[in-house]
């Protein structure tokens, strides 16, 4: 769809004549001897000597209106032809487009409804503009060398600094390298110290000992005094010997070697300084940006929002690294990087599900880069993500549910319909939930969604139900539905105790007040406090529909917080139901029904 560039193609056959000067281009019509060729007919495409050229192109003849130009091979024909229309040559200019268009663009094309000139006209005013901007440059041919100057000169001064740069670099680092070798002189010279006094003390202990030794030092003297038979010599030798005998026989029965063999102190943490040298970077290099976990979303694909600090100055662009933790099986696979990214933020894709993976961010500025960002560890869902809206269509209150336009948050809103059915509780009835469910159903695999439930709301139901028992809540009289009969509702009534290991068409928990509450008989008896846990921030919900069980996680730490077996005979569809306050807020990845953030 590219313009031939005639201007461009004029100017470098006139080089390629210049360098042929030396080589002659011979006449294509000659007898021999051939003659050199002094023209060439663009028509023809044939070079041609003077007599050869008159004979071909005599005058009065059609032959005689060829465009001819100089020796040439280059026979192309000069003709732009519409790239859209190829059997059409260009005969106007675009305004708009800024390009030369054919009569059929204009017509019915995709310049209809542009604005064109003539061809004629636009060569006028783009000649004439060209020809100012040449003007002017030429005008400034002085202005321009000066400039020139002024970057040799700038070439030079960078150079230089960049070279007094790595020379007071290296003077930097071998300080420090100076004042690591010393205090490693210093500290080994101390181990040094501390090991020889240690070996001199257990080796005089050694010889102390061995002089205990039978017919050796200590004993063997004893043994010899023994043999003394003048008992004024033997009294005087053996009141000494005595003390001596009995200070070595203390030291038998009280072992303790003269100094000890462990060096525990003189064990060397230099996890902060390896951490400090890590860091070490130029005053110039940008801060290391801190990932913002608060932002990040993990599932098929990976979101990953990241800030920098407040008083750091722009950068180029941003790299983000990932990598997969392997189990005790496998071993860590390598890092991964992204292409530069130009925002805080990017999308990673192909993620392996049910796994965990580490990310790491650091900054570009003047292709300097930051120290990397504190590594931080995602878990992705155990299954692929199952999108889905809000359905208004199926059991929908309108007077009781406020849905939003897109359809991915539902509210419930206590207004005076509710009031008004609350005097039926003076005989008896109950106001029961109000239920929502996904437009799409599942009949099949294993599934995974996930939303934010508002945390000031009162009360609401959250899992999966069938299509059988979908159709009997919402068909039944809403003055005799009520959650305290329905055996997982979560209420304390007792029925689902006995019900439990009963594979039902349907699993919901309730959500409210701040709490998780998880169904009764699923715990110990009267074990209240393990049934309440505090409401994460992110709920996700995976189904099972082949092997028949309902999964519930914390979604930021992919904890499973509760999962038990549902029978999917039907087809199963997400559930809510809403009682008084509260709202559903269903995740971006979930209403996008693709997987994708851009």
């Amino acid at each position: 769809m590219l313009f031939r560039n005639f201007t461009l193609e004029s100017i470098v056959e006139r080089y390629r004549q210049a360098a042929r000067a030396a080589v002659a281009i011979m006449c294509n019509v000659c007898k021999p001897p051939v003659q050199e060729a002094t023209k060439s007919c663009m028509d023809c495409k044939a070079s041609f000597c003077n007599e050869c050229f008159k004979m071909n192109h005599p005058w009065g003849t059609p032959k005689a209106q060829h465009e001819y130009v100089g020796p040439t091979t280059n026979f192309r024909p000069k003709v732009l032809m519409c790239p859209e229309h190829e059997m059409e040559k260009v005969n106007m200019y675009c305004e708009v487009c800024r390009r030369p268009v054919c009569h059929l663009c204009k017509l019915g094309g995709s310049h209809a409804n542009h604005r064109v000139t003539s061809m004629s006209s636009a060569y006028k005013i783009l000649k004439e503009k060209l020809s100012k901007s040449i003007h002017y440059l030429i005008s400034k041919e002085d202005q321009v060398r000066t400039q020139i100057s002024e970057l040799e000169v700038l070439i030079r001064d960078t150079e230089e600094n960049g070279q007094l740069a790595e020379t007071r670099t290296c003077e930097h680092f071998e300080r420090l390298l100076e004042t690591l070798q010393e205090r490693r002189t210093e500290m080994l010279r101390s181990i040094e110290q501390s090991r020889s006094l240690r070996v001199e003390r257990l080796r005089a202990q050694v010889e102390e000992y061995q002089g205990m030794l039978e017919n050796s030092g200590l004993v063997g003297y004893a043994q010899e005094v023994l043999k003394e038979t003048d008992q004024s010599c033997f009294v005087q030798t053996a009141k000494l010997l005595h003390v001596r005998i009995q200070k070595a026989t203390e030291s038998v029965k009280t072992f303790q070697p003269a100094a000890a063999p462990a060096f525990e102190e003189f064990v060397l943490d230099t996890g902060k300084e390896e951490l400090f040298l890590k860091q070490l970077s130029f005053s110039g290099v940008p801060e290391p940006p801190v990932i913002d976990l608060s932002r990040c979303r993990v599932y098929n694909e990976a979101l990953i929002h990241w800030r920098l600090s407040e008083d750091s100055l722009p950068t180029d662009h941003h790299i983000v690294e990932f990598r997969k933790l392997g189990s005790e099986e496998e071993e860590e696979s390598s890092w991964s990087a992204s292409e530069p990214v130009f925002g805080c933020s990017t999308v990673l894709c192909d993620l392996t599900s049910d796994s965990s993976y580490t990310f790491r961010v650091r900054s570009c500025r003047n292709r300097v880069y930051s120290p990397y960002s504190p590594e931080v560890t995602l878990h992705t869902p155990p299954a692929p993500v199952f999108g889905f809206l809000f359905n208004e269509k199926c059991g929908f209150s309108a007077e009781r549910l406020q849905l939003s336009k897109r359809r991915d948050s539902v509210e419930s809103v206590a207004g005076m319909s509710l009031l008004l059915s609350a005097e039926r509780v003076q005989t008896g009835s109950y106001i029961c939930l109000d239920y929502i469910i996904g437009d799409t159903g599942i009949s099949h695999g294993r599934h995974y969604w996930a939303f934010r439930v508002q945390p000031d709301s009162y009360m609401i139901k959250v899992g999966v139900a069938s299509d059988s028992k979908l159709t009997e809540w919402f068909h039944n009289p809403r003055d005799t539905s009520s959650p305290r009969y329905d055996q997982d509702s979560g209420h304390d009534s007792g029925s689902e105790d006995t019900c439990f290991e009963v594979s039902l068409p349907f699993t919901l928990v309730a959500v409210g007040m701040g709490r998780l509450f998880i169904p009764k008989a699923s715990t110990a008896a009267g074990d209240h406090s393990s049934r309440v846990l505090p409401m994460p921030q992110r709920i996700g919900v995976c189904l099972d529909y082949d092997a028949g069980r309902v999964f519930f996680y914390d979604a930021d730490s992919m904890r499973c917080l509760y999962e038990r077996a549902v029978d999917c005979s039907g087809t199963m569809f997400p559930a809510f139901g809403l009682l008084g306050g509260g709202a559903v807020h269903l995740e971006e990845f979930i209403t996008a029904k693709r997987l994708s953030y851009m």
